[in-house]
């Protein structure tokens, strides 16, 4: 190279990721994280009309249909959201939880995203979460919620 100098292109990757639940019921849990997150159910494969049409098929017993399902971004943007069943319930309080920014960032008043976030706070109650409560310090207000299986997230 002129100069004496080599060029290098240091490329970092990006690791694709998918989000995993552990569940009870995974369609109902992935019903309910669909409208929290403006997903939707995964498509069965080309040629099937129905994850139902697919498992009988596959020959998988109808009592272990619900054993998983699964979530897409519709934009193709977002990670694939996968529930799988699990014998035993929730135990302990979340290592990780989800923040559902709803409220428009601190461009938006604090007054307005309060009204944003409420707002999504009673939308996700009639989905089946439940309000654990509301916090607000300094210039932050967020409300603690739980899904149907008590999996804690936070709306913000």
């Amino acid at each position: 190279m002129p100069g004496g100098y080599d060029t290098y292109t240091l490329r970092v990757m990006v690791t694709s990721i998918q989000l995993v639940f552990d569940a009870g019921d995974p369609a109902r849990l992935a019903d309910f994280w669909a409208v929290a997150l403006g997903y939707v159910i995964q498509p069965p494969p080309d040629g099937f009309t129905s994850w139902e049409d697919w498992a009988s098929v596959m020959e998988i017993p109808e009592e272990d249909w619900n054993d998983a399902g699964a979530l897409i971004d519709p934009d193709g943007d977002g990670p694939r959201v996968f529930f799988q069943r699990v014998a035993e319930g929730k135990s302990a309080k979340n290592r990780l939880h989800l923040d559902l920014n709803v409220g428009g960032g601190h461009a938006a008043p604090l007054e307005e995203r309060k009204v944003r976030v409420d707002a999504r706070v009673a939308e996700l109650a009639a989905a089946g979460a439940t309000s654990v409560g509301p916090h607000e310090q300094r210039d932050e207000y967020w409300v603690v919620m739980q899904d149907p299986e008590g999996n804690e997230f936070c709306v913000q």
